[in-house]
């Protein structure tokens, strides 16, 4: 049987504004070695499944730094101080980033994103019955532009490649078991932090 491994010793490696870095010194319960592990700390992150009337998603074209590639993605972002909640976060984020508003907002997933190095959350959020309501509030280090998606072309954009967002494909899953097999998937086990 798999068993968690002690901890012996944490450090703080550095902080990079949107994660911080620590150093785990931790036993293996199968050999008694210690080994050293890098983790990143960051807080939960939203992505948002939005739906217009006519079942189009409301997506956003952005350029990302790591890949250095303009890419198809859904809106979201990092859950703030002041937001109460998953739902909170997604539709402040859905609003910021394309101007739309809808409800009701259900939570429909969530995962580790990479339990390997990272401790935190994604959460995925659907918003129905959205539309342009608001002007767009978009971070100085963001260029968006919406696109409104038929939801019927989302598996041929994931399929050929022009959505490629890990995040993005992992909420689109979501979605699509949400629609076959209705809200049950978002809820596990507590965070072990």
């Amino acid at each position: 049987m798999i068993q968690p491994w002690p901890l012996l010793e944490s450090h703080p490696v550095g902080h990079f504004r949107v994660f911080r870095l620590r150093s785990d010194r931790k036993r293996s319960p199968r050999t008694g070695q210690t080994h050293d592990f890098y983790v990143l700390d960051s807080v939960d992150w939203v992505n948002v499944i939005a739906l217009t009337p006519d079942r189009q998603m409301v997506m956003i074209e952005q350029f990302r730094h790591g890949t250095n590639t303009v890419e198809l993605e859904i809106p979201g972002g990092i859950m703030d101080p002041q937001d109460e909640s998953p739902l909170a976060t997604g539709i402040r984020e859905l609003r910021e980033e394309t101007g739309y508003a809808g409800g009701p907002a259900l939570a429909i997933g969530r995962i580790y994103p990479n339990p390997a190095i990272m401790s935190n959350t994604c959460h995925t959020i659907l918003v129905e019955n959205c539309r342009l309501e608001h002007p767009v509030q978009w971070d100085s280090g963001e260029d968006l532009a919406t696109r409104l998606v038929p939801i019927d072309q989302i598996p041929p954009l994931v399929h050929s490649g022009r959505i490629r967002h890990s995040l993005v494909v992992v909420a689109l899953c979501h979605f699509e078991l949400h629609q076959r097999f209705g809200p049950g998937g978002a809820q596990f086990a507590a965070h072990p932090s």
